[in-house]
């Protein structure tokens, strides 16, 4: 108990030193050319726009989303300027279009819908290093670190991976990196909200498929639409 009691005591005497000194130097070195570097990490819900006739969504499509953005301000109140990134993305969107390849190995398209085909699962996932240029605007100071922000912008994918996985009567049926899949997706992007919690908008601009993939000799040029959370970290 004793050596508890020296021990308690030291630690207390530490603490109330380290305190007071605290108190004294109340010095602040104040940043005026700050920057608004941040990570950021997006949680979206996915969806399909512009689908083929009787083509639907089942389930819930996800995307997660992380990265880097240099800050690049371009007036004096540094309250209005650019944003340069590099992130990742991992989504997945989940349909009705079964992917599978014929007895020639070319990839072919059926609606499960029309066929009738139950099952438990069907999607596909897309992995992809993604650059996020944004035009931002905030309330931020040198001292003020939780400020309202609009930041809207433009943001090219490139595909990394890709696969596709069915589960149903047929078994379970999987692809990666079929040639269908662009490599290159973009979109424009939105941001807005307060501190570390904003609204998160991204509308592709180009499909996610090539014209190659065709479902009853129509094109599936679907486009992702994205929308949910995103948390910006200095």
């Amino acid at each position: 108990m004793k050596l508890i009691s020296i021990l308690f005591l030291s630690f207390f005497s530490i603490t109330l030193l380290w305190s007071q000194e605290t108190v004294i130097d109340t010095t602040k070195v104040i940043d005026e050319n700050y920057r608004e570097d941040q990570f950021y990490l997006a949680i979206t819900y996915n969806l399909l726009a512009d689908k083929p006739s009787n083509v639907s969504q089942t389930g819930f499509s996800s995307g997660f989303h992380l990265g880097f953005i240099r800050d690049f301000p371009l007036n004096e109140k540094r309250n209005f300027g650019l944003g340069l990134g590099l992130g990742a993305s991992i989504n997945s969107y989940n349909h009705n279009i079964f992917v599978s390849k014929n007895d020639s190995g070319e990839i072919e398209y059926i609606n499960l819908s029309d066929a009738d085909i139950s099952y438990t699962k069907n999607k596909f996932s897309t992995y992809l290093v993604e650059m996020p240029l944004e035009f931002r605007w905030r309330t931020s100071t040198a001292e003020e670190y939780k400020f309202w922000r609009i930041y809207t912008g433009f943001k090219v994918g490139y595909l990394l991976s890709s696969s596709t996985k069915f589960k149903g009567e047929l078994g379970t049926v999987k692809n990666n990196n079929i040639k269908d899949f662009n490599d290159f997706q973009y979109g424009v992007t939105f941001s807005a909200g307060y501190n570390t919690w904003n609204f998160h908008l991204y509308y592709s601009l180009n499909p996610i498929l090539s014209k190659d993939a065709q479902l009853t000799e129509q094109a599936i040029d679907m486009f992702a639409v994205k929308f949910g959370l995103i948390f910006y970290i200095l």
